[in-house]
């Protein structure tokens, strides 16, 4: 009896079953088209292709694309005789007549194989016009065509990026307001300063810049603003093919950027090579002014680099199921300076004083990857092992040279930095089904940094005299860690769970010898921790035109060697900057919540964000008590109380009419910040340590930016380029930057057989309105006016070449070393 009641409800349950999804009984008949598109000489999946569905009048009705892994689905397709188009660059178009009705609500297609069209190939242009914009799942993508592409450098491709920006002065580069920010190039960490990474790329070398503002548990879960990702070009073509781009820029000196990217294909193996270069000059000019005590700083600056980055690899095909994939990456940097400052007190003209600093550094990076990976039969089911070593050394050789009555003597500053990462990645990824996905990793990173500093009369002793020192810091991090992440296709709904499990164990001594006297301070810091970030994602796509994300994670920001390497970074005569050895890592929790609207001429991106940030480190003002007298300070790092940020984006690509298309964007921040500043009345002949003024500030930071690059095309050769810009006022703890705004021209012209050549000509700051102006009140009452080389004209030459016939697909995910993890199913 039990058997029988149990078979009639499933007959039941069938029945309802059948009845509910049956559009015979609802007056919405629509039907469902699913299908996968794959190569047909590799066999290998077809992401991002267009799906169009074209009713008998020969009107494009809807259409979607392909996923990561060539499927497709398009839903609420009306009845009738419809045609499906499957269409892709470098492809013969397919087209399958079908007909929606009664009985076929639900087709298949199965399978579909594209085959390589020779002819058109020969036609495609490896970059785009314009550059576009996409919000994926977790990250924003920016496809760089060549309107950016024609800036310079990817330090200067980065001003027209949304959300991030660029210190005109330093190079460093901000994201969403704030610092805190990895950069990887081609989804590997290197230890190249990230100030001589970006100004040493050539931006045509790029391909994509993927922001990564809230990084799942799959990934390193370092820096607040999340990470910048650069993704540089490498050719597919089988054959022998190449890129070559030069560029020159000038406003008071001359600035030189080139690259040469080639590589050779065949079925077998993939070796390719890159070398990009930067040779340049640069002035900066400032001004600097204490009102209290009437006296004011003048800075003559002049930059003199040689950079060199070249890159070799090669993707072996063992079978359709083993790849082995190596690379080196090999930097050189060679930089001087010369800075002529002079400071002058007019109501005591006794107390001026000139320095001149020499500056000569040098350092080479050199990285090392090896990547394996195994393919199972399931489609998407791999396991894949990688090593990345990397090595840093670099000399910097500094000479001080002082003059005036009463200032300490001339002296010389020697450091030598040798700093070693491994980095250890074992991942694992399951499809457990058409729409979920598991993945699994585990990670070894292990840091090594080692700086030796030695000055000859730097610092002071209790007897007023400056002393011979010698410093040697060491500092040790390795990290050990595990994640899990599950995603999921429900319908309209994605999401994706994910942990990430880390113990870090840091080891830092700092050994000070007083060469007068071998008096041997060492200093000893040890920080072991254990932490667990999580990270989860949830996508809405209620339509083809509409999708909602909300992602949330938990992330940390280590300190940086610079901020606890306690041996001075830099010194003025009324400045040095140290790190503080024993600064704690701050944690942050980060929400988010984006919209994208897919319009019928582009698209437009909107969201929010909210960030929890505790133990938050910030910088610290503090008094030199070796010489009360001399109105020096020294800035280092300090942790503070919890605080908070929040901010809002608004991006968009459109294209108005044939001719004109562009990308604007508008962001705004808010960050509570808190620091430590001390001070001296400086009126006070005879201070003593009774006199210093301390006190914690705290500051309310409103960041916003307005960037709109413009594209406009004469014809299919000609085509001229307006970018526009205005950054809001900066609040920082010790400063206030004032408003900033300016607008580049520019013009491009393509020519040769196929366009495979392009001249671009650059006018930056058109109306000389870009400067730099700061007011400060700590640690004393300032102004400041810097005017580094704006406004330049520049030209840049590209040529593509080869003889490749047809576009292989990669028979790797990861063809530009790059791990996915759009949470795509």
């Amino acid at each position: 009896m039990k058997r029988l009641l149990f078979l009639c409800f499933i007959l039941l349950s069938i029945s309802v079953k059948a009845h509910t999804t049956d559009p015979e009984t609802i007056a919405d008949k629509t039907g469902t088209i699913s299908g996968k598109v794959l190569d047909a000489n590799l066999k290998q999946p077809l992401p991002y292709v267009n799906v169009l569905i074209i009713n008998d009048k020969g009107e494009t009705i809807t259409g979607g694309i392909t996923l990561d892994d060539g499927s497709f689905e398009i839903e609420k397709v009306s009845e009738g005789k419809i045609t499906v188009s499957v269409q892709y660059i470098g492809y013969k178009t397919i087209k399958k007549n079908i007909t929606i009705g009664k009985g076929n609500y639900k087709v298949s297609l199965g399978n579909i194989y594209l085959e390589e069209d020779l002819e058109s190939l020969d036609e495609v242009t490896v970059i785009a016009e314009v550059s576009t914009i996409q919000q994926k799942v977790d990250r924003k993508v920016i496809n760089v065509g060549k309107d950016l592409a024609a800036l310079g450098t990817a330090s200067e491709l980065m001003t027209a990026v949304p959300s991030v920006s660029v210190d005109s002065q330093t190079g460093d580069i901000s994201l969403r307001g704030n610092q805190n920010v990895r950069v990887m190039l081609d989804g590997k960490f290197t230890n190249i300063p990230t100030a001589q990474l970006l100004r040493q790329i050539p931006s045509t070398s790029i391909k994509q810049i993927e922001l990564i503002t809230n990084p799942s548990a799959k990934y390193n879960p370092e820096g607040m603003s999340g990470i910048i990702n650069i993704v540089l070009h490498k050719n597919t073509l089988v054959g022998f093919n190449g890129n070559f781009n030069t560029g020159l820029r000038y406003q008071k000196e001359a600035k030189f950027n080139s690259s040469l990217d080639m590589n050779y294909r065949n079925g077998k193996f993939n070796l390719y090579g890159s070398y990009g270069n930067n040779i340049s000059k640069n002035v900066n000019n400032g001004r600097l002014s204490q009102i209290e005590n009437n006296s004011f700083q003048t800075v003559n600056l002049l930059d003199n680099n040689k950079t060199h980055l070249y890159k070799v690899g090669i993707d072996f095909y063992l079978n359709d199921k083993n790849t082995i994939s190596v690379f080196t990456n090999q930097n050189t940097f060679d930089g001087k300076t010369l800075n002529n400052s002079d400071f002058i007190f007019n109501d005591n003209m006794l107390n001026n004083q000139f320095q001149t600093t020499n500056l000569l550094s040098e350092n080479s990076s050199a990285q090392y990857n090896f990547d394996y990976k195994l393919d199972f039969e399931k489609e998407g089911h791999n396991i894949e092992l990688e090593i990345d070593h990397n090595i840093f050394d670099n000399s910097i050789d500094t000479d001080n040279i002082l003059n005036g009555n009463n200032t300490r003597p001339s002296f010389l500053e020697l450091t030598e930095t040798d700093r070693n990462r491994t980095t250890v990645n074992l991942d694992y990824v399951n499809p457990l089904s058409d729409k979920a996905k598991l993945e699994i990793g585990l990670q070894a990173r292990l840091f090594e940094n080692q700086i030796t500093y030695e000055s000859d009369g730097r610092v002071r002793n209790q007897n007023g005299d400056y002393i011979p020192t010698l410093t040697d810091f060491d500092y040790e991090r390795n990290i050990y860690s595990a994640y899990i992440s599950y995603g999921k296709k429900l319908d309209k709904w994605t999401y994706q769970l994910g942990l990430r499990a880390e113990s870090v164990n840091v080891d830092a001594i700092a050994d000070e010898t007083d060469l007068s006297t071998n008096l041997e301070t060492v200093i000893p810091f040890e920080n072991d921790y254990f932490q667990l970030y999580p990270s989860a994602f949830f996508t809405y796509s209620p339509s083809e035109k509409n999708s909602y994300q909300l992602s949330y994670s938990r992330r940390v920001d280590r300190p940086g060697i610079g901020q606890v390497n306690p041996i001075p970074e830099w010194n003025t005569p009324l400045i040095s900057n140290f790190g503080n050895q024993e600064l704690e890592p701050q944690f942050t929790n980060s929400v988010e919540v984006n919209y994208t609207r897919n319009l019928k001429k582009g698209s437009i991106t909107g969201g929010v964000f909210y960030r929890i940030i505790e133990d938050e480190i910030n910088r610290a003002v503090f008094i030199d008590r070796s010489d009360l007298n001399s109105n020096r300070v020294i800035l280092t790092y300090d942790n503070f109380s919890n605080t908070n940020a929040y901010g809002f984006e608004l991006s968009s690509n459109y294209r108005p009419t044939k001719w004109w298309s562009f990308n604007a964007s508008f962001d705004l921040y808010s960050q509570t910040q808190k620091g430590i500043a001390e001070r001296i009345d400086p009126t006070l002949a005879n201070p003593t340590e009774n006199d210093i003024i301390s006190e914690t500030v705290q500051v309310d930071n409103l960041i916003w930016n307005f960037r709109v690059f413009n594209n406009f095309k004469a014809s299919k050769k000609l085509t001229f380029t307006a970018f526009a810009m205005y950054r809001g006022k900066n609040t920082g703890l010790n400063f206030e930057m004032d408003p900033m705004y300016f607008v580049n021209l520019g013009v491009r012209y393509s020519f040769l057989e196929n366009n495979k050549a392009t001249f671009s000509l650059n006018f930056n700051d058109v109306f000389d309105t870009q400067k730099i102006q700061i007011v400060s009140e700590r640690p004393y009452l300032q102004t400041a006016e810097f005017i580094p080389e704006f406004r330049t004209v520049s030209a840049n030459l590209s040529y593509r070449f080869g003889d490749g016939k047809y576009r292989a697909k990669s028979r790797k995910r990861r063809d530009n070393n790059i791990k996915q993890n759009s949470g795509g199913l």
